[in-house]
């Protein structure tokens, strides 16, 4: 097992040395004599634990606990102060900056020894737990995820037989996305919500939704209400991933030249997701078999794509999702449906 990394920082010489002697066997020990060269040690290799003199010309050991704390890649860093200093205010002081323990000078060897070894101990126990916590919560996220991807999914289950028009789409989307340089963590979200743009339909009777034909005009008032009722089932969150899910569902199929539906809104008055999702559904869509028509080839639905620039769609977004073809057609041929 690899010995952890002590940091001693002493202005007197003979101080290092003592502390170097009792601790030498069991750690790697590294030292400084004052404190710009204790913080840029610290900055080049960050140690398990410093034993931190009080006293020292310059900068005292008060100011380096005190920068050492306001670093967020050091703060974690237990610090024990050595000090000939053995007053209540100074080891108050000395708390209060975020020091763990105080060894008076001059030290005893069991002392220092115990000490560190149980500062050691718990900050090995913190760092553990630090993991534990952080992987558990990348356990949940990705659950999270898959629940509103299988969600998305349980929707298209109602009118395509495996569901991986969400699986494209939204490939399709977080790809245009990453295209007009959206912030990556706006493009996973896209990524993640997507998939939720037609929860709605899980709220449209078969009747409607699985119609052979051409619907009538009350029938297509019924499939328009699908965006308002995936709205509604996804509801008012502060989540940032449910909060573009709603807005996915609610304005996807608004039209940039203000006739879509259901709010009819105009131009960038649409979110950009949800302008987006609009280019990638509507591309999926065509380019994909139904049980009531055949697949559009890409030629023929980049033709309407482009002749629908600045009637249905924002025409910046035809014009980058142009560019980035080749990769959408990569994703389509290794989802397509069998």
């Amino acid at each position: 097992m690899e010995k952890a990394t002590i940091l001693v920082v002493d202005d007197t010489p003979e101080n290092i040395d003592i502390l170097v002697g009792i601790l030498g066997d069991d750690y790697k020990v590294k030292v400084a004599i004052d404190g710009p060269r204790a913080l840029a040690l610290v900055a080049k290799a960050q140690p398990d634990l410093i034993l931190l003199d009080v006293m020292m010309p310059g900068m005292n050991g008060y100011e380096v606990c005190k920068l050492l704390k306001q670093e967020p890649l050091t703060c974690h860093i237990p610090v024990i102060f050595v000090t000939a200093l053995s007053e209540v205010a100074d080891e108050t002081q000395g708390f209060e900056l975020g020091a763990v323990d105080y060894i008076t000078k001059p030290v005893s060897a069991p002392i220092v020894k115990a000490r560190v070894k149980t500062q050691l101990a718990l900050y090995d126990q913190k760092r553990l737990l630090e993991q534990q916590v952080k992987e558990r919560t990348q356990e949940l996220e990705d659950t999270r995820f898959e629940i509103i991807r299988r969600l998305g999914r349980a929707a298209e289950y109602k009118d395509n037989e495996t569901g991986l028009h969400v699986v494209r789409m939204s490939h399709y989307a977080r790809l245009l996305a990453v295209k007009l340089g959206l912030p990556s963590s706006f493009c996973d979200l896209l990524y993640n919500a997507a998939p939720m743009h037609d929860i709605g339909k899980i709220g449209t009777p078969d009747a409607v939704l699985k119609k052979p034909g051409k619907l009538d005009g009350e029938e297509w008032e019924i499939m328009k209400q699908h965006a308002t009722i995936g709205a509604e089932i996804i509801g008012e969150h502060s989540d940032p991933l449910l909060q573009m899910a709603r807005r996915i569902a609610l304005t996807h199929h608004e039209k940039w030249d203000g006739s879509g539906y259901p709010n009819g809104l105009v131009g960038e008055e649409i979110p950009i997701e949800g302008r987006i999702t609009a280019i990638a559904d509507v591309f999926d869509a065509l380019t994909s078999l139904r049980p009531y028509k055949q697949p559009w080839t890409i030629e023929a639905t980049m033709e309407l794509l482009e002749s629908q620039a600045g009637q249905h769609f924002d025409p910046k977004l035809v014009e980058e999702f142009k560019q980035i073809l080749p990769e959408v057609i990569v994703i389509r041929d290794t989802y397509l449906e069998h």
